[in-house]
């Protein structure tokens, strides 16, 4: 089963008004998403937004941005750092791999030295 989590890259305060309430706190945060498997955990090149009023607790879509709200997206947007997109294996992983070829050494050990017989 895999897990999917947005992993806060960035989160910034703006002061721009808001489009429902008009009032001037609101809160933009960029995301990176991560899977976690048994396996494996994977970072992905996936970047997500969120703009949300504090005051309101409403969330700011993109058909509602007005000119300003845009700049200053596109002015964070230019400062997050993602990680690069990559696999990094559990110990689970590296076992399972492992394992067959030393249970066959074990064996072919014990057959050369006569204690067990194929």
């Amino acid at each position: 089963m895999v897990k999917e989590k947005l992993i806060v890259l960035k989160e910034a305060e703006i002061t721009n008004n808001c489009p429902e309430c008009f009032n001037q706190d609101m809160k933009l945060t960029f995301y990176q998403k991560h899977l976690f498997q048994r396996l494996y955990h994977r970072t992905t090149a996936t970047i997500t937004h969120q703009i949300k009023c504090n005051k309101c607790k409403k969330i700011i879509y993109p058909v509602n941005w007005t000119e300003d709200i845009e700049r200053v997206f596109e002015y964070y947007q230019k400062m997050i750092n993602p990680e690069k997109a990559s696999i990094k294996f559990t110990p689970l992983f590296y076992i399972l791999i492992l394992s067959p070829f030393l249970i066959a050494g074990i064996v072919y050990y014990l057959y050369q030295s006569g204690i067990i017989s194929i």
